[in-house]
């Protein structure tokens, strides 16, 4: 499981990155997204780059994908979301210190998955075998 941060400079561009990771990215997200105190990320992302931020973040959130370190970063770079995405791996000092702050924050208001949670196979053939049905004896009867 890897742990996603995203921070950005409005909430809508953030429920966007988080649509996008689960769209084109194609990750599974395992746990609801948490609202993150912005000043913090910034302050965690700084110790993790180890470089200055150029811009600060207004809102900040995260939260755990099903899959590992590694290819999340490698299907993120695959993306271009409208906000700024972190993997932050179980190397860093500031994963526990992030992890704990998930286990106490409130969820982030707005996020609804997409995925299908269906897992049912749908016969289609059965119902177009009833609509090729239905439209030849419309037709047999309006078109004689």
């Amino acid at each position: 499981m890897a742990l996603i941060l995203i921070r950005g400079e409005n909430k809508l561009k953030i429920l966007n990155a988080i649509a996008d990771i689960e769209r084109h990215a194609n990750l599974n997200i395992s746990s609801y997204p948490k609202k993150i105190d912005s000043n913090f990320t910034d302050l965690l992302v700084e110790k993790i780059l180890k470089s200055p931020l150029r811009t600060k973040s207004k809102v900040a959130t995260a939260f755990f994908v099903k899959e590992d370190t590694t290819f999340s970063i490698v299907q993120i770079k695959k993306i271009h979301p409208p906000a700024h995405i972190i993997v932050v791996s179980n190397e860093y000092e500031e994963y526990n210190e992030l992890k704990e702050k998930l286990n106490n924050a409130s969820d982030f208001k707005g996020y609804y998955s997409n995925k299908n949670k269906n897992t049912e196979l749908k016969d289609y053939k059965s119902n177009n075998k009833n609509i090729s049905k239905t439209n030849r004896e419309f037709k047999s009867n309006h078109f004689v």
